[in-house]
């Protein structure tokens, strides 16, 4: 090199090392051309002696696998207490590895013409991101990168060949694998930068973020993608633009890529489900003054003259039937015939969704470079805890290398452990579940003795707003909630430690037994009140004189309102599902929004330049490996309530939509702003995740047929208006006398009896109605069921039968007319594959020629 050009080098690296010895937020080394790909940071304690040696040992390890460190000092930290260690991979490491894990890397742009552009395209343009943002690459075709065939890839920069999160993904390939003893001294089971956490030696790693989100990098060759996804994608006033899922795949990996797209795609099918929740909520609406249930229950000459019976023993007394006109009418909003259509259509939905998001994620995997992309071997490598805690070994049939196992024995032996405690807090959460109930009867009691008619007018005006029934559902909901955000919190830890327990041999084993543990409690803990108000209260009554009660207690079993108990379960399914996504959002937005306030003031009160891009996401949380483990979990959890119980409340897609909208932006903040950068991972799918879906989805079309069936009131109001009405026109009228049954008062039973001693009015009446379909006193057959009875138990039955099988055969037939492949996307896979064998001939027949006339050519000069 000229004398000239060396002299103009030396200065360039001057200057930049004294502006980065001025400025500090870089993410290059002191030369200002070296980037940093990792940082681990690490401070002296007590035990500094061993953990030193183990520091060492380490980082002697990594530049002997080709890496480049620099140690920034403590005193040049903010607290003056903490090292930083940056790491720089070469292009030497890079090329190795990325060879290794089958990188694929671009060789050719694509000639594939593009689809066409969809019609009347500009009706989205006020939704969609500029060009730049949502399209950062150009197309080309990719092939497994080949280290020894690097002059077949379009390498034109070395340094900026690989994207940043490649690079981190390769030395945290790097720093799992290498070793911390000396080389006099083979101890395999000290390895991995995940032990010298583990043990302290080493207190945070992370790879850096390219830039502060609230402005740009001042390098020009830095990317500021941070910038771009905190300006377009993680603020809430971008809540009705499009994601930028290929630079969020660019800058977080295809493992978060995935499930942004996943989260994206469901909210965008839910708006449809909304809109037919409001269109049924409507027809409820509208169809008011068609409501004659309602009318005559509130009418003063029929419902004012109907008594009831009791509800529960001595402390509730008779009550008027038009009591309950004002839950009659809030049932029919929810309760209507178009409910019977829109439990019919969400199981169609489920189904759409299912199969629409398959299509999704197979234009993803293409997109993505994931087609040929199997589990890679670090989602597969044995678990630092695993080799510790097992020390008995045997060989590797395939590697034939001992390898830490565990024995049958213990195996079983942990398993029936775990399934023990699993069990025990499955079976506490039903005992809370009973609690509840026992609350229920209970307090519904005294609910019923304070609003009684009184001569205080506010009791009065109480009572008429809000009934016992509607007091007790609201106050047992509200507790019940209440139980499930503390047993949630408690089986959190119970659920990690058992799995720990059970020591699974791999991550992807851990997390998938993590997940299943996760959900079936979760499972149980949401829903479990929501079927018990669905399939069993008001199902074991019995009827007056014969009354049942719970476990031989004196606690008699609820009933249902007059107009069934889908205003009940709407309530329960309200409260919970409101309540948890509340709860969630002040959790994931409110609490990191102070601490994000805290250090944002920490960054800009510094002067510019000297708080160092180490330290700034030094400061930030950790995303730990359950990061978006609790992510999916919410999520599933909303789409069972939405799908599971969506029947008693059209509106639950609604507030999923809304919830979603904000949940996106919430999680994309998080991500930009308060956790430190992930390592790059790359998924197919959604994992384990996606069979839960379909098993939630095939069980939504049974609950919501049974919901439909035995806790509406629509299958007897239509054997009523088809089979029973007493006129020639088919009408409503009379239904509510014909469904409540009769009871002579003298024969109650004297615990039954009301107390009417306070109640004067109450003395002359001599017979009380009840919700059944009994014959009444006098008849020979009296207080035994009716005909009537049995064929709306077979009508009940007939539908459970109809609707399943109709919607499950919609969902066959959907799910096989629309292919999991789009065809488009099925040929340009394989076009992609021939051309790419068709190139690699090419280059190899090429590279023979060039080899062989090299060889001619020698041999001629030495003729």
């Amino acid at each position: 090199m000229p004398l000239y050009n060396l002299v103009i080098l030396s200065m360039s690296s001057k200057d930049t090392t004294d502006k980065l010895e001025q400025s500090k937020d870089s993410v290059y080394f002191q030369d200002g051309v070296r980037r940093i790909d990792f940082v681990l940071s690490y401070v002296d304690d007590k035990d500094g002696d061993k953990k030193a040696e183990r520091r060492r040992a380490f980082e002697a390890n990594l530049e002997n696998s080709g890496l480049m460190l620099e140690t920034e000092d403590k005193l040049e930290s903010d607290d003056r207490k903490t090292y930083y260690l940056k790491i720089h991979a070469p292009w030497e490491v890079l090329a190795t590895y990325a060879d290794v894990l089958k990188i694929k890397v671009p060789f050719k742009p694509s000639d594939i013409p593009k689809g066409r552009d969809a019609p009347l395209q500009w009706l989205t343009k006020p939704f969609r991101l500029p060009p730049e943002i949502m399209k950062p690459d150009p197309d080309y075709f990719t092939a497994p990168f080949d280290k020894s065939k690097a002059d077949f890839f379009l390498i034109k920069d070395k340094e900026t060949f690989f994207p940043p999160s490649t690079r981190n993904r390769i030395v945290y390939y790097i720093l799992t694998r290498c070793p911390y003893y000396k080389e006099d001294r083979k101890e395999k089971d000290k390895t991995g930068i995940k032990r010298l956490l583990s043990n302290g030696t080493y207190t945070s790693a992370y790879p850096l973020h390219d830039c502060r989100y609230w402005k740009k990098a001042k390098e020009t060759q830095c990317e500021s993608e941070r910038y771009h996804l905190y300006k377009h994608w993680a603020r809430f006033l971008c809540f009705y633009k499009e994601q930028p899922l290929n630079l969020i795949r660019k800058y977080y990996g295809e493992k978060i890529g995935i499930y942004f797209a996943w989260l994206g795609f469901y909210t965008e099918m839910l708006f449809f489900a909304a809109v037919m929740g409001v269109i049924c909520f409507v027809y409820g609406l509208l169809s008011y003054d068609d409501n004659i249930t309602s009318k005559e229950i509130c009418n003063p000459n029929i419902g004012g003259k109907i008594v009831m019976c009791p509800l529960c023993d001595k402390k509730c007394t008779y009550w008027k039937l038009n009591s309950t006109c004002l839950s009659s009418w809030v049932t029919h909003l929810f309760d209507n015939e178009g409910t019977v259509f829109f439990a019919i259509f969400m199981g169609i939905w489920v189904t759409l969704f299912l199969e629409f998001w398959k299509r999704r994620q197979a234009r993803l995997e293409y997109e993505w470079d994931l087609v040929d992309f199997e589990e890679e071997q670090q989602q597969l490598q044995i678990r630092p805890e695993f080799e510790l805690k097992c020390t008995t070994k045997r060989r590797n049939r395939i590697t034939q290398e001992l390898e830490p196992y565990l024995p049958f024995t213990s195996k079983c032996a942990r398993f029936c452990v775990s399934g023990a405690i699993v069990l025990f807090w499955t079976c506490l959460i039903v005992a809370c579940v009973m609690g509840v109930i026992a609350y229920r009867l209970a307090v519904y009691a005294a609910f019923a003795s304070l609003m009684k008619d009184s001569p205080t007018n506010k009791i009065q005006l109480v009572g008429s707003l809000i009934n016992p029934q509607l007091a007790t559902s609201v106050t047992a909901s509200c507790i019940n909630f209440v139980i499930i955000l503390i047993l949630n919190f408690l089986y959190e830890y119970v659920a990690i430690w058992i799995t720990d327990m059970e020591i699974p041999k791999t991550h992807l084993e851990y997390e998938n037994k993590l997940t299943t543990k996760m959900f079936m409690f979760q499972f149980v803990n949401y829903y479990s009140s929501c079927f018990y108000v669905a399939f069993f209260k008001g199902k074991f009554v019995g009827y007056p004189g014969n009354y049942t009660y719970m476990f031989g207690s004196q606690l008699r079993n609820e009933e249902c309102a007059p107009g069934g108990c889908l205003i009940e379960l709407t309530t329960q399914l309200v409260i919970v599902m409101a309540g948890k996504q509340l709860v969630g959002n002040i959790q994931e937005a409110l609490l990191p929004l102070l601490r994000n306030w805290w250090i944002s003031r920490k960054g800009r009160s510094h002067p510019e330049g000297r708080y160092s891009r180490w330290e700034q996401d030094h400061d930030l949380q950790n995303f730990s490996q359950f990061g978006l483990f609790y992510e999916y979990l919410e999520m599933v959890i909303q789409f069972g309530f939405i799908t599971l119980f969506v029947a008693s409340f059209p509106l639950a897609p609604l507030l999923a939509l809304f919830n979603n909208i904000l949940e996106v932006r919430v999680d994309a903040w998080k991500f930009t702003t308060q956790f430190r950068r992930p390592v790059a991972a790359k998924a197919r799918n959604i994992g384990a995740w996606k069979d839960i879906l379909n098993v939630v989805a095939i069980l939504s079309v049974v609950t919501n047929a049974f919901i439909m069936a035995f806790t509406s009131d629509m299958i007897p109001r239509l054997v009523y208006l088809y089979a029973y009405h007493p006129g020639e026109k088919a009408t409503m009228e009379g239904y509510i006398n014909n469904s409540l049954s009769v009871y002579e008062i003298n024969e109650l039973h004297i615990q039954n009896r009301a107390d009417i001693e306070e109640h004067p009015a109450w003395t002359n009446i001599t017979t009380c109605r009840y919700r059944d379909y009994r014959y009444p006193p006098g008849h020979e057959r009296q207080y035994t069921h009716t005909m009537q009875f049995w064929h709306i138990l077979a009508a009940k039955m007939a539908f459970i039968i109809i609707m399943e099988h109709v919607v499950f055969v919609v969902k066959f037939f959907v799910a096989w007319l629309i292919p999991d492949v789009p065809s488009e996307v099925k040929a340009r896979i394989k076009r992609e594959r021939y051309l790419v064998q068709e190139y690699l001939h090419t280059y190899e027949v090429e590279k023979l020629k060039l080899k062989s006339t090299k060889m001619c050519r020698a041999v001629g000069l030495q003729d």
